[in-house]
C-alpha cells in the first residue's frame, strides 16, 4: 500500500480543480495546470478533495498510484503557492545577470554562456552570485536550474562552480607537495 496514495490531495481556497475521466485540471491565482492521470490509476473529486487509487493490484498500478498523487499534489501547489529554486555561483569572477529574456553567466569560460529563459519561468538574480528561479510547474523550475548548473558543475577541490542552495559539495584534499 501506498502511505502517500493512500491521502487525498486538499483544494485550499482559491483555487480550482477539475477531474474530466484521466485529465486533472486545476487552476489558481498563479495559474492553470493540467495532468493526465496514467490509465492505472483511478482518479476522482469529491468533497473538496481528490482521491487517487489504484485500479488493479498489480506492481504496475501500485507505482503509478504514489506518483500520480504527488504530481495531482504539485498541480494544487504551484497555482496557489508556486515553486522556486536557488543557486550559487562561487568562483572569481563567476557571476550572472538577467538582460531581457536571457540569463548571461560569467563561469570562467572564454566567453560568458547566454541561457533563454523558457516560458513559464522567472529568474531573478538578487546578487551577483545568486540566480533564484520560479514558476508554477515544479518539473519546469527543476529542469531549468538543472541546465544553469549543468554550465560549470561544483568541482570537488575548491568548491568553484554553480551548485544549488544548501547543496554539499563532498571536498578533496588536493596533492601534497
Amino acid at each position: 500500500m501506498s502511505r502517500i496514495g493512500k491521502k487525498p490531495v486538499p483544494i485550499p481556497s482559491g483555487v480550482t480543480a477539475k477531474v474530466d475521466g484521466q485529465l486533472v485540471s486545476v487552476k489558481g491565482g498563479k495559474g492553470e495546470l493540467k495532468f493526465l492521470v496514467p490509465e492505472d490509476v483511478i482518479v476522482a473529486f469529491e468533497n473538496n478533495e481528490i482521491k487517487v487509487d489504484p485500479r488493479t493490484e498489480t506492481k504496475k498500478a501500485r507505482a503509478l498510484w504514489g506518483m500520480s498523487r504527488s504530481m495531482v499534489n504539485n498541480l494544487v501547489i504551484g497555482v496557489s503557492k508556486g515553486f522556486e529554486k536557488k543557486l550559487e555561483i562561487t568562483g572569481v569572477g563567476y557571476k550572472a545577470a538577467v538582460a531581457g529574456k536571457n540569463l548571461q553567466l560569467s563561469l570562467g569560460y572564454s566567453h560568458d554562456v547566454s541561457f533563454a529563459i523558457p516560458e513559464g519561468i522567472a529568474i531573478v538574480t538578487p546578487k551577483p552570485t545568486e540566480v533564484m528561479i520560479t514558476g508554477i510547474d515544479k518539473r519546469a523550475v527543476g529542469q531549468v536550474a538543472a541546465e544553469i548548473r549543468a554550465f560549470r558543475p561544483p568541482e570537488p577541490y575548491k568548491g568553484k562552480g554553480v551548485k544549488y542552495a544548501g547543496e554539499f559539495i563532498f571536498r578533496k584534499e588536493g596533492k601534497k607537495k
